[in-house]
């Protein structure tokens, strides 16, 4: 962190202010004036400021009106008594941490603890020596200012972690940015050896991301699909093939169909791919993309019916993140011109996925994608490239 924003966060003001001796206010209640006086005089000899009451009503209104550091409180007053202030003091959270001295001409042990009872944090006896008010005012008064630096302190930390969370959060996404781009650039060279792919991982991103998107709308789906499986499958989608770099040119650029061992070879992509993808994961374990990178470069070539690859996965035992992809990966090709085929229509290749419910693709997903198709043909039509 640079030492512009840690001086900003830790400005010198930040720990002065009502720190500083002399700034705290006493509040003095007492019926009899000349108790009063006596009070506030020696409170201003030792250069404090201070208000008064003369009785607890008063004393309440003035500790709503301005929070004062200390109370000097007499018990027995018209209006309201100190016991009746003590209980207001304490029944409110703010009021009860301002430190109340009573000082009253009761010396008795029953009024001394009730009075402890009720929240003061000390009792002294009329008439009062002037050398020990003055030292529990100190006393008190030192605490008051050791609680204010230790909250300001606490507000100062709370407003430089945020600060940091912010400027980590803002490093996580520069990286998180950088490392999808370096992901698709990876991506972008494995289906570089692939003439006829287009723009087939833009088109991949999009379909992905708008599918997960519709499937979480779903109730059984929403503790599963969340902002970050969106965002991670729309940036992991284009690592699906990167096993392809595997795959030797002549099996992955032959212009005709594969033979039955040709297309044993190609299946291998998604096995490459995946091992691939667990090497960087050891080196970079708890990724939740890479994780997702892993599924879906394995198990996006899995039907929802068992007859896929590699491992002959079905139902939901086939990643959620894979059947997403593999819809959209078999719409894309749908809709793509290859060279054994002409690109089919939107409308053909919907109606072919609608047909494929239950067996191909799970059931859910072409539900969704039912609702959305307009969508897709939307993103294809957008970002065609020679489909």
């Amino acid at each position: 962190m640079n030492s512009t924003m840690t001086d900003k966060v830790f400005a010198a003001k930040d720990w002065t202010g009502t720190l500083e001796k002399g700034s705290e206010l006493i509040l003095v209640v007492d019926d009899m004036e000349l108790n009063r006086e006596r009070l506030v005089d020696e409170i201003e000899l030792m250069g404090y400021q201070s208000v008064e009451a003369a009785n607890g009503a008063e004393a309440l209104k003035q500790v709503e009106a301005q929070t004062p550091d200390l109370i000097l409180l007499d018990l027995m007053m018209p209006v309201l008594d100190g016991h009746g202030v003590l209980e207001a003091l304490s029944s409110n959270s703010t009021w009860s941490r301002i430190p109340t001295v009573v000082v009253s001409g009761m010396d008795d042990m029953d009024s001394l603890t009730r009075c402890l009872e009720e929240g003061a944090t000390d009792y002294l006896v009329k008439p009062v020596k002037s050398r020990l008010l003055r030292a529990r005012i100190e006393n008190c008064l030192a605490g008051v200012r050791l609680r204010k630096r230790d909250e300001e302190a606490q507000a100062i930390a709370e407003r430089y972690n945020a600060e940091l969370e912010r400027r980590v959060a803002d490093q996580v996404k520069e990286i998180a940015d950088a490392h999808i781009s370096t992901i698709f650039a990876l991506s972008t060279l494995a289906e570089s050896r692939d003439p006829e792919t287009g723009a087939h991982l833009d088109r991949m991103r999009e379909y992905c991301r708008s599918l997960a998107d519709a499937l979480r709308q779903m109730p059984e789906y929403k503790d599963m699909v969340d902002d970050e499986f969106v965002e991670n499958i729309y940036a992991a989608s284009p690592l699906h093939d990167i096993g392809k770099v595997g795959i030797p040119d002549k099996v992955l650029l032959k212009p005709g169909k594969l033979d039955d061992s040709e297309f044993r070879i190609m299946k291998e992509h998604s096995q490459i791919g995946a091992d691939t993808l667990r090497r960087v994961s050891e080196k970079y374990p708890n990724n939740a993309l890479i994780q997702m990178g892993i599924e879906i470069a394995q198990s996006h070539h899995e039907k929802w019916n068992g007859t896929g690859y590699p491992h002959g996965l079905s139902g939901a035992r086939i990643p959620l993140a894979s059947r997403i992809l593999a819809l959209c990966d078999v719409y894309d090709a749908l809709t793509c011109r290859r060279c054994y085929k002409e690109p089919f229509s939107h409308d053909k290749s919907a109606s072919i996925i609608l047909a494929e419910r239950g067996e191909h693709f799970d059931p859910d997903l072409v539900d969704v994608f039912a609702t959305i198709q307009t969508e897709f043909n939307q993103i294809r039509e957008r970002l065609q490239e020679d489909l």
